[in-house]
């Protein structure tokens, strides 16, 4: 078998944006190196100061460098037949496979992880970066951060993980069917072994165990998997993947159990790489509140998270629609509602659907009535129910309960249990926050599933 033992330096940290400014090929026979490759590249875009600093390659070296375009037809060659290998793979493989494509070139070439390889073969060492790696190996490490010096380092490294695999992990790694390659560099495969294919919440951990993604499956093991598919070059995926040192879970009975759950995890820490969830927020909320002259007033306000909320909306049009159909059938005061804003009487009242409270005709105990007629008719169509459903295992079952509209919590009971037994059902449940997002995930459940509905009695 032959190796292509690959190294690159570049204006930047993803392919879509920047360009190589120096690559150097070793070819490795699995005893030493056959043959070598290593040319300077013309990027055409500016290195910045602190990458010059760095790798000591400043634009005045490069300027009359070839093109990629130029070497593209070499470096196809070398590589189109070979184990592709690098230090942190993936980094490597992402930039010459997408400039080879902008050529017209295709690659698709098996790969070889060295940082991945060396933390199963020579476990235990503090550091795996190159440097420091080589250092605990005494391995030669001449002409740092350029491509010529660290891929002839990586090739002696590739003959010590040859050498000493006794347990055949290199030709493991090399089937069709091992997604080793595939993996982050800083993630052990026995984090994705342990996983379980069951519903449940996932939580991706940097290297001081701090969260920075949080997601949900129906199977755990296959959806994480999926995130390490594929060969994005974007600066937001190869940052992420390099951010992912381990991975933790929480299994769930059903899948809405796991987006609920993940719902309020995101929530609740706040990880950096999730953004959809984040962004959801309740908009606006019908509040109620008596004045100063003792009348019960309705309004539509933006969303607070500690007020007296009646009934919530996505958009203002929703409330007011609302606000109005509830003034028209209690004949409640639209100025007393806001929906109106007259310096006198409303126009209901010329009209006859307003008693006049506008102006102190009606009484605030009168008009209080109809208000609490009204909020009590609109708490009464707000659903209460609990849905029952599968559990972790086949000893339980697994309960979301909703009361008025709001989904209060969910927990798990014994199979045994009785369902009917609302007082016990309610003492297993973990209260969990609610908005319109899970709600209607609820409902919409609720609806496809109605036999698994037990409705509350008030």
């Amino acid at each position: 078998m032959l190796y292509a033992v690959v190294d690159i330096e570049t204006t930047g940290g993803y392919a879509s944006a920047h360009g190589i400014t120096e690559i150097a090929i070793h070819i490795h026979n699995g005893l030493e190196v056959v043959d070598t490759f290593e040319t300077l590249i013309n990027p055409h875009q500016d290195i910045p100061i602190h990458i010059q600093a760095l790798t000591g390659i400043d634009n005045e070296m490069v300027a009359n460098a070839p093109d990629f375009r130029d070497v593209a037809e070499t470096i196809y060659n070398l590589l189109c037949d070979k184990t592709f290998v690098a230090h942190n793979v993936n980094f490597d493989y992402s930039f010459v496979r997408h400039h080879l494509e902008a050529c017209g070139y295709s690659l698709n070439a098996k790969k070889i992880c060295t940082v991945r390889m060396s933390r199963k073969i020579f476990p235990g060492f503090p550091s795996y970066s190159l440097g420091k790696l080589c250092s605990s190996l005494s391995v030669p490490l001449n002409n740092r951060h350029r491509a010529g010096g660290d891929a002839a380092a990586t090739a002696i490294l590739l003959g010590m993980l040859i050498e000493n695999d006794t347990a055949g992990l290199l030709g493991e790694t090399l089937k069709k069917t091992s997604k080793e390659q595939t993996l982050p560099p800083n993630l052990q495969r026995a984090e994705i072994d342990k996983l379980p294919n069951t519903p449940g919440v996932y939580y991706f951990k940097n290297e001081k165990g701090k969260v920075v993604y949080v997601g949900k499956a129906k199977q755990l093991k296959k959806r994480v998997c999926t995130h390490f598919s594929g060969h994005s070059i974007s600066q937001q995926r190869q940052n992420f993947l390099r951010s992912i040192h381990s991975i933790d879970f929480q299994t769930c009975g059903t899948e809405l159990m796991a987006f609920i759950l993940e719902a309020a995890e995101i929530k609740k820490l706040w990880p950096e790489n999730n953004r959809a969830m984040k962004r959801f927020e309740q908009k606006y909320s019908l509040y109620h509140f008596e004045d100063q002259n003792g009348y019960i007033r309705l309004g539509i306000d933006k969303y607070r998270k500690n007020g007296a909320i009646l009934y919530s909306f996505n958009n203002l049009l929703e409330g007011h629609q609302l606000l109005r159909t509830i003034a028209t059938d209690h004949q409640l005061c639209e100025k007393l509602c806001f929906i109106q804003t007259p310096k006198s009487a409303c126009t209901g009242h010329a009209e006859g659907t307003c008693q006049g409270a506008c102006i102190g005709e009606e009484s605030s105990a009168l008009y209080n009535f109809r208000v609490k007629r009204a909020i009590k008719e609109l708490q009464d169509l707000l659903p209460s129910f609990a849905l029952i459903d599968e559990g972790r295992s086949v000893d339980e079952k697994s309960c979301l309960w909703v009361e008025k509209g709001k989904f209060y919590g969910m927990g798990y009971i014994s199979d045994h249990c009785d369902v009917n037994d609302l007082k016990t059902l309610k003492s297993a449940i973990t209260p969990y926050p609610s908005n319109d997002y899970i709600m209607n995930m609820i409902l919409s459940y609720g609806n496809q599933f109605p036999q698994k509905m037990i409705q509350l009695t008030p």
